[in-house]
């Protein structure tokens, strides 16, 4: 029998996103557009990919969505494909998430951390593309729009500070440079850690761990690495745990780390996504 959803919860979703429950299944309803887009971002973060394209189909179908939240939703889907390793089709999404604040208030929070995620969304897509000069200029923008906009509300977006250091500690290590990667790797936990977001910071370690790859001495990032499989396994966090399997495998992890990788993509096929590239 299909699993029904319980009722809305605004709460427990906003939770589920970017709180202390990533691991919520099944998810409650949304309720209203914002928490409509929290449970978007929870089910993309536990890989059911069909699903958060489903929410985000009923977010932009919803009265009362605003052009930042629009913009956050545009954000979200390019987030679901730049997981799956489609980069140049998120650019598109990102592209049309940046367009649609032309005529968001100027300086309202939401419209600060829409511009925020389009501008990093851009960047990573760039990155992924091996456009490593034009990630670095998108960071840069957007750097400087997250402490503009820090100023102007006098408070810190977390969120977005934790994304633009995942994607600074990426083009990082896109260009060798494994003592800024680890710096921004580590600067991304902290501000993951006060936020109170698990799954930020899972992800944020695997980026740790990664940053710790250009050490001679392999055995703290395979530490980590595996701590960061553990971690995402106990959640659900399958994309994550995907992504921390080719990390073990190319670590030395051998058949059980592919066996694993291999495991996390059937799922993820089973749940509406496909990953563009699986190495063999």
């Amino acid at each position: 029998m299909p699993v029904t959803a319980p009722p809305s919860d605004t709460s427990t979703l906003a939770s589920a996103a970017f709180g202390a429950r990533p691991d919520l299944f099944p998810l409650p309803l949304g309720g209203d557009p914002v928490a409509s887009w929290h449970r978007a971002v929870a089910l993309g973060g536990q890989g059911r990919y069909a699903a958060a394209r489903a929410e985000l189909t009923r977010l932009h179908r919803a009265t009362g969505a605003d052009g930042a939240l629009l913009s956050l939703a545009a954000s979200t889907e390019a987030s679901l494909l730049r997981q799956l390793g489609r980069h140049r089709e998120a650019a598109v999404l990102d592209g049309r998430a940046a367009a649609v604040l032309a005529d968001a208030p100027p300086y309202s929070s939401r419209t600060a951390e829409a511009r925020c995620d389009a501008l990093t969304g851009l960047a990573a897509d760039a990155l992924g593309c091996g456009r490593v000069r034009l990630a670095v200029r998108l960071l840069d923008r957007c750097a400087a729009a997250l402490d503009e906009a820090e100023g102007v509300h006098g408070t810190v977006l977390r969120r977005q500070r934790v994304r633009l250091h995942w994607v600074c500690a990426e083009t990082a290590l896109a260009s060798g440079d494994f003592a800024t990667a680890r710096r921004r790797s580590a600067a991304a936990a902290t501000e993951a850690e006060r936020s109170g977001s698990v799954r930020h910071l899972v992800k944020s370690d695997l980026l740790r761990a990664a940053s710790w790859t250009g050490e001679s001495d392999l055995a703290p990032a395979r530490d980590l690495c595996l701590d960061v499989l553990d971690r995402s396994t106990a959640l659900g966090l399958v994309p994550l745990r995907w992504a921390a399997a080719m990390l073990w495998d190319g670590l030395g992890g051998g058949d059980a780390a592919r066996r694993v990788r291999d495991e996390s993509a059937a799922l993820v096929a089973r749940r509406g996504g496909r990953f563009a590239t699986i190495r063999a």
